[in-house]
């Protein structure tokens, strides 16, 4: 069973050309050039029940595009997308009851009021039943702390406090599917590690399947059981995390310290990064050499005290995907 269907979306944009200079200024307000630029180019996907799906690429690749089509903000060129049974741009008034959207730079709530009168107005605006927003009020009061803040306006709020109100918001009508576009952009340490573990419970507890764009990899590696990988337009990768890193993610870092020695280690397959006479750090393909191999040279050259082992941090796997694919 799926619970949400994209195949073949297209979607471009018309963008005004606006040359410097008065005479080309002047000449535009009676003929205007424009350039089209291809946001999305067949994209298609499927995703579960339950899932947590990371939607990541660079800026511009058409993550915040795709999220606005899911949500029925904008409507495609070409392509379908089923939700739940319904059409997004089509079906919005049935269809927003059973998702909730939070932009990471815009908000949903009244600036100048109490966050609880925001709550109440949503309330009436979703036509909510009097038990279930009592009980989601105060679930969510609960698990994301907003106790001290919820009579508190809006403005007066810190970027992590908003948006753990804002989360609330988008859940107050109990949605089966959540869209997040860069939840926890701006917010300190705490607070994303707040916001992160209220959606792992939100999606154990309630089953909630959740669609998650961020430039913040720790967040994907935190929540994400799959990522979707979109750049100029395109689906470069559909898979796990494990599944990119077994795929791109060839090199592993060893720094091994060893009783002193005077000659510099060399492994065949492997790069020097650092050395000095008590520790070596060096980054091995393993596409070239197994760990096993390398390991067992780095012995013979050396009495090694201690070893340490690292992946390749997913940061660098993207970025190194990035520049495959010329993004």
């Amino acid at each position: 069973m799926l619970v949400i269907t994209v195949n073949g979306i297209k979607k471009s944009y018309l963008v005004a050309k606006r040359p410097s200079g008065l005479r080309h200024v002047m000449k535009s307000l009676f003929h205007r050039e424009y350039t089209v630029v291809e946001a999305l180019q067949d994209i298609s996907f499927s995703i579960a029940p339950g899932e947590i799906v990371g939607y990541i690429g660079p800026n511009g690749a058409g993550k915040s595009t795709t999220i606005k089509i899911m949500s029925g903000i904008l409507v495609p060129d070409q392509g379908t997308c089923t939700i739940m049974g319904y059409t997004p741009w089509l079906d919005r008034v049935p269809y927003v009851k059973n998702i909730g959207v939070v932009f990471g730079q815009r908000t949903q709530l009244w600036w100048d009021v109490p966050v609880m009168d925001s709550f109440e107005l949503l309330r009436d605006i979703y036509n909510i039943p009097h038990k279930e927003y009592k009980d989601n009020l105060t679930l969510l009061i609960e698990t994301l702390d907003l106790n001290s803040i919820i009579h508190t306006p809006v403005r007066q709020l810190s970027l992590g406090q908003r948006m753990r109100c804002e989360i609330a918001a988008s859940l107050l009508h109990s949605p089966s599917i959540l869209f997040l576009d860069e939840p926890t952009i701006g917010l300190d340490a705490v607070s994303k590690i707040a916001v992160r573990h209220f959606i792992k419970t939100i999606n154990k507890e309630k089953h909630v399947t959740v669609i998650l764009t961020t430039h913040d990899m720790n967040d994907i590696e935190a929540l994400a059981d799959r990522i979707l990988l979109i750049g100029k337009g395109n689906l470069l990768y559909d898979g796990s995390v494990q599944g990119l890193r077994s795929r791109f993610g060839t090199r592993r870092t060893i720094t091994a310290d060893y009783r002193e020695n005077s000659i510099p280690i060399n492994i065949p397959g492997a790069s020097l990064l650092s050395w000095t006479p008590d520790r070596a750090i060096l980054s091995v393909d393993t596409d070239q050499v197994m760990m096993s191999e390398a390991l067992t040279k780095l012995s013979s050259q050396v009495e090694l005290l201690d070893v340490t082992i690292d992946t390749q941090p997913i940061e660098d796997i993207i970025v190194q995907m990035y520049k495959e694919y010329q993004l």
